[in-house]
């Protein structure tokens, strides 16, 4: 997203963070931007009874917090270390010093945000359907369609089942019966645990 040469000379600091360090609380204020330089970080929301709905997983070259900080809010999701991580964080302030100073990255910025929102709605629209198999389909479509979280060089899928559950509503167990029968129906591959998508997408 925004180059780290310039996140570093407005005095980002390289911060590291082992596997599930939290790195904000939801409702916390909005005081820092992160970009994941190697990682990845996940962000989510947990209910009254503990159940975690995962929202979007930030993975290298990605960056966060950005929202809130663009709204002079509180932080909407708890920000965690999905994998032992480095990232720079920057303040607010400089922040904007950066979206003032660079103009054309407000446009990377507002990209960014469109897209999230454009996968947030269709997620909302995914979950409403009444069948796990098209819900599983549907997303991992999406995934493997925007190059994320599908890995482009031996097309595995980068999400564990208690992940897709936690981004879909369905019971972890849901999702295993779910991916077993598409295994069957040659829609998908499982090698050793590992879900692997078709080379040519699933249909």
């Amino acid at each position: 997203m925004i180059p780290s040469v310039i996140l570093l000379e407005k005095g980002a600091s390289t911060i590291h963070a082992d596997v599930g360090e939290i790195l904000f609380h939801e409702d916390s204020m909005a005081l820092f931007y992160y970009q994941v330089l190697n990682g990845r970080v996940r962000l989510s929301n947990f209910l009254s009874d503990g159940r975690e709905v995962l929202h979007n997983v930030i993975c290298a070259n990605e960056g966060f917090g950005e929202v809130a900080i663009l709204d002079n809010g509180l932080n909407t999701v708890t920000a965690i270390a999905d994998s032992s991580c480095t990232l720079l964080k920057i303040s607010s302030k400089k922040f904007f010093e950066i979206m003032h100073e660079y103009g054309h990255l407000h446009h990377v910025i507002s990209q960014k945000i469109a897209r999230e929102l454009h996968f947030k709605l269709f997620m909302i629209k995914l979950i409403y359907n009444r069948s796990p198999e098209e819900i599983l389909s549907n997303l991992i479509h999406k995934l493997n369609e925007s190059k994320r979280l599908v890995c482009q060089e031996c097309n595995r899928l980068m999400l564990t089942r208690q992940q897709l559950a936690n981004m879909t509503g369905l019971r972890v167990e849901t999702i295993i019966r779910t991916m077993k029968q598409m295994e069957k129906d040659d829609k998908l591959n499982i090698v050793r645990g590992k879900v692997f998508v078709p080379a040519d997408g699933i249909d």
